[in-house]
């Protein structure tokens, strides 16, 4: 297996051992491979979950900690698979096919991985949170929303930091129709109306199955888009 695929094994443990996993994939994979993107925004996220949860932020803090865990090893799950050449979500298989292409830059790979996190692996997270601790969706809403906030500040973050300069980013620069095409708070409000019908569709394990295999194909749709070849550096890796 290559290094650069590798993931250390998955521990029980709460949000450090997280954290433990992602550092060891940031530092084995390529700066500018958009899978190590994405991963150093999602560090940050886990990171500052951790502070949160460290100064007391969360009312809940144990409902806080198995949503962040579980919502994690979705992500890790699907580095996991690409590692042992076994195929992953619908939603993440746009971001590993393209991670090396020249004409896809890094504002692009950062917000796929978001989108195909937020917009699949977040409901399902939920429904995960709500079965290992028995309690519905609405028990978990104000997790949910202070984890979303941290998104969002973040988002904010990542565009500042990975957008071109002005003088590269123009109304006519293609990157600025993509970037308008997608919002982490639309695919917020997607993924909490999602988790719902899940939890409402548990006893109907066909139907759910279906809904989320088409969830799965939608979300991992929209990655391919915001990953669409805009231009072509000179160096490549």
């Amino acid at each position: 297996m290559p290094r650069c695929e590798q993931v250390p094994p998955a521990v029980d443990t709460p949000v450090d051992a997280v954290i433990s996993r992602m550092r060891a994939l940031d530092a084995a994979l390529h700066p500018r491979d958009g899978v190590a993107v994405f991963n150093r925004v999602y560090l940050a996220v886990t990171e500052a979950v951790d502070r949160y949860v460290d100064t007391g932020r969360f009312a809940d803090a144990h409902a806080a900690i198995t949503l962040d865990v579980r919502f994690a090893e979705r992500y890790l799950a699907a580095v996991e698979a690409v590692a042992d050449e076994r195929r992953p979500p619908a939603c993440w298989r746009p971001l590993f096919q393209l991670r090396r292409h020249p004409g896809v830059r890094p504002l692009q790979f950062a917000l796929a991985g978001i989108n195909a996190h937020i917009g699949h692996d977040l409901a399902l997270a939920v429904v995960d949170t709500c079965r290992t601790l028995g309690c519905a969706p609405v028990d978990l809403e104000d997790e949910f929303d202070m984890v979303g906030d941290l998104l969002v500040s973040l988002e904010e973050r990542i565009r500042d930091d990975l957008m071109p300069g002005p003088d590269l980013f123009r109304i006519a620069d293609p990157l600025t129709h993509l970037l308008g095409s997608w919002s982490l708070d639309r695919a917020r409000d997607a993924a909490w109306t999602a988790a719902r019908a899940l939890w409402a569709l548990r006893e109907l394990r066909d139907v759910a199955e279906e809904f989320t295999q088409h969830l799965d194909t939608a979300v991992g749709f929209a990655g391919r888009m915001l990953l669409t070849p805009l231009t072509e550096p000179p160096l490549r890796f």
